[in-house]
């Protein structure tokens, strides 16, 4: 098992080293600028958007759920072990710096992400059962040959299947060991109870929920996304404001290890020493299992949503990554970084990291209280994100195979190994899902510096209709 832990590592390594960075970072850059910083100036807009009565109801355009339904579907699968295991393992491997290099690629994947899902709601189709079908390799069967003619319709649809396939075997990573991992770390480290408990409790109720289809999985969502990220954000900012003298050091010293090309450490984290080039890499690498920016699984519930225009449903959705990393991953940075546990180790000498050491953090104020609340937290986050990459797991099998008995197969399947990623070392899971993650990431960077251009003049005609809408209510 160690020498499998190893190979994985290692793997690991390679796919987000220099060139992933690149291309993740970069396309996101690079769509920023050619969206004409769009969607950041939009930013308000979309916030808005989301918090709407609007948002929430079915009968503006097609769709399978409501638009508000659709994002929370997206965000139960973002919002998850990234957000407190993730961030933890970041700071704990690149230094307090890992954060700000979180807030600069979750930046630029606000951008992705409108493209992704602005995208999949234009491009998407409907299956014979009348339920919607899309996401990035809908885009890229159909979207790409519309752009190009004829050369590009072997390309999109080789890229498609691609697409589909790593994101079927994410959905197993991602969705199942890494999420099951961390639910079994936290509640055998705050109350003891077996990894197999764990396992039979999580596997059952996944089964249940997911054989109601996407409406099933998006009335928990709706319910349980709100209710834990208020829970947690509570939480976190109670530990913060504890602490809040040592809110200033940590900043100068986030900002000092993020951009220091010396190896650099001391004060808050005691002895504890990170590089520039590992802040950037464990704090983009982290930041994109968490936000999900750019990988193109959110664009696969955002075409689910009713909606009239796709730029409104990718206005809607790109707040995911506000949401994500801007809000809970900054509440769980923070809380470790001035709760001075950064950098600490545990009675065997080791350096604490992952769930343990946002415990340690939230213990510091809380007690064992603040132990059972991360413990109730990271559940709700890891089996809300088991919940969503079932439905984005389930439709990119549903693209390859056309049938809803392999549908039916795979929601046991992935309930059984939902059950196994409970008894699957942590480092391992982390390790496997950074790895299929980057597959992911390779044909939807492709899909989106192919299908931008179209979109932006997509853009451009929706700024006329919001102009439209906000005289409309004027005059009202």
């Amino acid at each position: 098992m160690e020498r499998f832990a190893e190979i994985v590592k290692t793997i690991d390594g390679f796919v987000w080293g220099p060139v992933m960075l690149i291309l993740l970072v970069g396309t996101g850059i690079f769509l920023t600028f050619r969206t004409k910083f769009l969607p950041w100036r939009n930013l308000g807009y979309s916030i808005k958007s989301t918090l709407s009565k609007e948002a929430r109801q079915t009968h503006r355009g097609e769709g399978d759920v409501s638009p508000f339904a659709a994002l929370c579907t997206a965000l139960a699968a973002t919002i998850g072990t990234g957000n407190i295991a993730g961030v933890a393992s970041a700071l704990a491997a690149g230094g307090p710096g890992a954060l700000v290099w979180m807030w600069i690629s979750a930046a630029f994947g606000i951008t992705s992400k409108f493209t992704e899902c602005a995208l999949a709601v234009k491009y998407r189709i409907v299956n014979p059962r009348g339920e919607m079908l899309g996401g990035p390799m809908i885009t890229m069967e159909y979207g790409i040959p519309e752009r190009f003619g004829g050369k590009g319709k072997t390309f999109g649809k080789v890229l498609g299947i691609l697409f589909a396939l790593f994101a079927v075997f994410a959905s197993f990573g991602i969705g199942n060991l890494s999420q099951g991992s961390s639910i079994a770390t936290a509640f055998s480290t705050v109350c003891n109870i077996p990894l197999w408990v764990v396992a039979i409790v999580v596997g059952v109720a996944t089964l249940v929920i997911v054989v109601g289809g996407v409406q099933s999985i998006s009335k928990v969502s709706s319910v349980v996304v709100p209710v834990m990220a208020v829970f947690y954000f509570v939480g976190g900012v109670i530990i913060i404001l504890a602490h809040i003298t040592a809110l200033p050091a940590a900043i100068v010293t986030m900002f000092r290890m993020a951009f220091s090309i010396k190896s650099v450490g001391g004060g808050l984290v005691g002895s504890m020493t990170a590089s520039m080039l590992n802040a950037i890499q464990m704090g983009v690498a982290r930041g994109c299992f968490s936000n999900e920016a750019g990988m193109g699984s959110a664009a696969i519930t955002a075409a689910a949503a009713t909606t009239d225009n796709h730029v409104r449903q990718g206005y809607i959705n790109s707040t995911g990554t506000f949401w994500d990393t801007f809000v809970v991953c900054s509440i769980t940075g923070l809380a470790i970084i001035t709760s001075g546990v950064l950098g600490t180790v545990d009675d065997k000498g080791a350096l604490i990291t992952g769930p343990s050491l946002t415990i340690a953090a939230f213990e510091t104020v809380m007690g064992p209280v603040g132990a059972w609340l991360i413990a109730i937290a990271l559940f709700l986050f890891a089996f809300s994100t088991i919940l969503g990459w079932e439905y984005h797991g389930e439709k990119a099998l549903e693209y390859l195979t056309r049938s809803h008995g392999a549908i039916m197969a795979y929601r046991i399947i992935f309930s059984v190994l939902a059950f196994v990623g409970c008894v699957t070392a942590f480092g391992v899971a982390m390790d496997i899902s950074d790895i299929l993650n980057a597959l992911m990431v390779v044909p939807n960077a492709i899909c989106m510096w192919l299908m931008v251009g179209p979109l932006v003049k997509d853009m451009e005609e929706f700024e006329q209709i919001k102009k439209a809408e906000k005289a409309a209510k004027a005059a009202k």
